[in-house]
């Protein structure tokens, strides 16, 4: 009888172990190196799907066609390997730097008839793309339109990084849903102007983007239905969630350190 009692004792342990286990878990903020798939719904029924891969880079399925942005191989990590993914029917490259642009990942995923768009230099680095600067529009198809903003640095000692009027922020129009992908930038008085966003990324680590009080008052001017953090380096997601307390936007957090 007692080896019975000891051993339903120890069951009892483990169970309350395992269940102790499971709420800690599911108090955490979600994980960030989750590869979960978002799934949004265009006006008409169409879907539009957003693949995190990391740091700035993602992949965006619409309505069957891939769109690629700031797809790099070993500029973040972990390392990707572009050739194992579909080729891309646009591919969108905010600005020059290393971490967003990089000509091996271009090349692996381009097919023929792929449409490159970028800013002026990465164009000249990769010798081929459409050159857009800021607040201009490409229809890339009938139900898919593309809008470039500013992005850009302002705080004192930091403007080197991303000058004014270099580098490209986009804003995806697919079917009436509208994306906003910030690229490197702070909380730019522009975003006062950036309306009817449904989705939206927004970087997140300084001194080359944004500190997680920028991050809120960029929330609040855009006022997206659907925040993703991202570009966000070591930021502490808890700052970062922290701070975008009561703003009753949707924010998730997904793989994009």
């Amino acid at each position: 009888m007692k080896r019975i009692i000891y051993f339903l004792t120890c069951v009892a342990l483990m169970a309350a172990s395992c269940t102790k286990a499971q709420n800690a878990s599911s108090d955490k903020v979600q994980n960030p190196k989750s590869d979960k798939m978002d799934t949004f719904t265009t006006k008409s029924g169409k879907t539009l799907q957003v693949n995190p891969i990391k740091h700035a880079s993602m992949e965006i399925v619409f309505d069957g066609r891939i769109i690629q942005v700031d797809p790099v191989i070993k500029g973040a990590q972990p390392v990707t390997d572009y050739t194992k993914m579909a080729k891309a029917d646009y591919i969108l490259i905010t600005h020059e730097h290393y971490d967003h642009l990089d000509a091996q990942a271009v090349a692996d995923l381009k097919k023929e008839g792929t449409k490159i768009v970028t800013n002026a230099n990465s164009a000249n680095i990769l010798g081929e793309g459409i050159v857009m600067r800021n607040f201009e529009t490409l229809q890339l198809a009938d139900d898919l339109v593309l809008y470039t903003v500013p992005a850009y640095n302002t705080t004192e000692g930091h403007t080197q990084f991303h000058p004014k009027g270099r580098d490209n922020g986009f804003i995806l129009e697919a079917d009436g849903l509208r994306v906003y992908i910030a690229g490197d930038t702070e909380d730019i008085d522009e975003m006062n102007e950036i309306k009817d966003i449904d989705v939206a990324f927004l970087p997140c680590n300084q001194p080359y983007t944004m500190t997680p009080q920028q991050l809120r008052h960029a929330a609040d001017m855009v006022k997206p239905k659907v925040l993703f953090p991202y570009h966000f380096g070591n930021t502490a997601i808890d700052a970062m969630t922290k701070a975008l307390e009561g703003t009753g936007i949707d924010v998730r957090i997904r793989s994009f350190q």
